[in-house]
């Protein structure tokens, strides 16, 4: 068979036809990639608008934009959109989309349940949303504390949305885990092992591990939270033998962790493209990649030094600071090893290259001001303070979005097949850069001057002024700079230059196939020699018998974990709607429980039930190779 008659064949099994029912019932990895992207970027969009306005309220003293409950509410959506929506969706649009293409898979382990994420994914943060409609947004700040967020100090249902969004968010989230774990483990091309995988699946499998073990507490600390305000139970009601404190052990043991999801595969992204534009192999293969999974781990082991403020035994806040600084080492290792590949290369300063260079800068601010916040006596003078709103935005904006953009410049010609606009990209890159550390650095210098976080105004003749305006002026720069990108992309879609299997000369699998991928991904299941495939002599896709075509039906092929030996034929299922069905009767049962309604939410519940027996019949078992 002609190799046009196969591409035809394996089109016709993969690909989703473009109908509304299409759209609607996909599988396709790739589309569904492309749409977690976009949906999160729409999040960002929300998420920076809120702090637009919010710093237009403290841009000088005694404005009175809005009220204090109205900022309140902003400051609180700014904060769970940018942290739960944005942050880590958006790099789960790159994994979906890559990880396949990586590993010279058809698709991910589990297609319809990376749908099912998808959808439950869309109408968490429009269950979410939809608060705002009633002027019920939550109020009481990304991290919920507790007395103030319990029913006698938050009446109203704006609490209740936030603890039941975040719950229905997390069976997302851990669905999509569960989907990287299996597909990076069974599905790697033959000779992958796990010594020569790309640094982005080690980063992407080390944070799916940690959202398994680390989101239940936060399940656990909202189902106890809901069911105090709904239900009368007293998980943190002091009067009635419950513990304040619980909701914070709870939270952090996740939130830590968290910062590590938000934050491990954007630098497993850096470690892909770096040698890209050095034109050399990353420097320190093994360091990175051990120190990626360690970091993963030891996160597990800080979360106290959130709560340093508390009140403590000098015993314990002691070892939660030595951890702290700790795990520092970690990414000292990376950095090194970054830097080394780039002294050592041949730098090429491309779009992507300036982002990865922004990063660069960033992440080592926003690391050394991390690092004096273990410092327990230093971290209870600033505890309060805008030191730490300047920290967390170097570590989760510098150290997400800036790998983010050099992400979209670098993978966007893939998954387009055009080249965005060099120029644009430069004036961008400065913007954001500029605005990023206008807008965020000043927040050290407002911190020593004792202006704390969480406030609405403050008076004139506190000398923080001048210094919120400057603030205020870097953040609409950024935000220029955000604009300008979104421009390029739409300009360059309809004319940017055609971006061919590899405009970079990568060295990675996805860049093997045309751009944008066909359906199937690549022709014959390529094997794999070296960590560097296309810099290689090894033809990847040498198969003189055709026996990784896998044409008689919709299979891929399974390997063994470790070393990447065929093991197996997968055979992936076929389009549904089921996916789409059942989140939105998910979507039924939190609504129905935020306005008390248990006969709905009970008949919602039974409807999962049921489109679970059908989606887990069983259908097609592997076939042995």
């Amino acid at each position: 068979m002609s190799t046009a008659a196969v591409e035809q064949r394996l089109t016709r099994l993969w690909e989703t036809p473009h109908t509304l029912r299409g759209f609607l019932s996909t599988v396709d990895h790739k589309e569904l990639g492309k749409r977690y992207l976009v949906t999160a970027f729409l999040f960002l969009i929300l998420g920076g608008l809120e702090a637009l306005v919010m710093r237009l309220q403290l841009a000088g003293p005694n404005r009175g934009l809005m009220d204090p409950e109205t900022y309140d509410q902003l400051f609180t959506m700014h904060g769970i959109t940018m942290i739960f929506w944005y942050a880590q969706p958006i790099l789960s649009g790159f994994a979906i989309y890559l990880i396949p293409l990586m590993t010279g898979a058809r698709d991910l382990a589990f297609p319809r349940l990376n749908a099912f994420t998808y959808w439950t994914y869309l109408f968490s943060g429009l269950y979410l949303y939809g608060s705002t409609l009633l002027y019920q947004s939550p109020h009481g700040g990304w991290f919920a504390y507790v007395p103030f967020t319990s029913k006698p100090y938050s009446p109203g249902l704006g609490m209740d949305f936030y603890a039941l969004a975040l719950i229905f968010l997390t069976i997302s989230t851990t669905g999509g885990a569960i989907n990287f774990i299996v597909s990076i483990f069974r599905l790697r091309a033959p000779g992958m092992s796990i010594s020569k995988m790309p640094l982005f699946l080690y980063s992407t499998l080390t944070i799916s591990v940690s959202i398994v073990l680390s989101l239940p507490a936060l399940s656990a600390a909202c189902v106890m939270l809901e069911l105090d305000r709904q239900w009368g139970f007293h998980f943190y009601d002091v009067t009635h033998g419950g513990i304040v404190l619980l909701w914070q052990q709870l939270f952090w043991f996740f939130g830590h962790p968290w910062v590590y999801v938000v934050f491990l595969p954007a630098t497993g992204m850096v470690s892909m493209m770096i040698p890209v534009f050095t034109r050399r192999p990353i420097v320190g293969y093994p360091y990175i990649a051990v120190s990626t999974v360690m970091t993963g781990l030891v996160g597990f082991g800080v979360w106290v030094h959130h709560m340093f403020a508390v009140g403590m035994s000098t015993m314990s806040m002691s070892f939660f600071s030595a951890a702290s600084m700790t795990i520092s080492v970690f990414s000292a290792v990376q950095v090194f090893a970054w830097l080394a590949t780039i002294w050592k290369g041949r730098p090429v300063p491309t779009v992507p290259f300036h982002f990865l260079m922004g990063f660069l800068a960033v992440f080592i601010i926003g690391g050394l001001n991390g690092i004096i916040t273990a410092v327990i006596p230093f971290d209870w003078q600033l505890h309060d303070t805008y030191f730490v709103v300047a920290h967390l935005h170097y570590v989760l904006v510098g150290t997400n979005m800036l790998p983010v953009f050099a992400g979209f410049y670098y993978w966007l010609p893939k998954m387009t097949g055009r080249m965005l606009d060099e120029a644009m990209g430069r004036i961008s890159f400065w913007f954001i850069f500029f605005g990023l550390n206008i807008a965020f650095f000043p927040m050290h210098i407002l911190a020593l001057l004792g202006m704390p976080r969480r406030q609405w105004t403050y008076q004139a003749g506190m000398g923080w002024g001048t210094i919120n305006m400057v603030i205020t002026v870097g953040a609409f720069i950024l935000a220029l700079g955000i604009l300008l990108t979104m421009v390029n992309f739409f300009v360059s879609m309809r004319r940017g230059r055609i971006a061919g299997p590899d405009p970079w000369g990568a060295d990675s699998l996805e860049w093997s196939i045309p751009s944008p991928p066909p359906p199937y991904g690549s022709v014959h299941i390529p094997e794999v020699r070296s960590r560097n495939p296309l810099w290689d002599d090894f033809d990847e896709e040498a198969d003189p018998q055709g026996l990784r075509i896998l044409d008689q039906g919709r299979l891929t092929l399974s390997t063994t974990p470790l070393d990447g030996i065929p093991r197996s034929l997968s055979r992936m299922p076929e389009d549904t709607i089921l996916p789409l069905i059942e989140a939105l009767a998910m979507a039924g049962v939190f609504t129905a429980l935020t306005f008390k309604q248990l006969w709905v939410a009970m008949g919602c519940a039974l409807a999962c039930a049921a489109l679970n027996g059908i989606w887990l019949w069983p259908k097609h078992p592997e076939t042995e190779v």
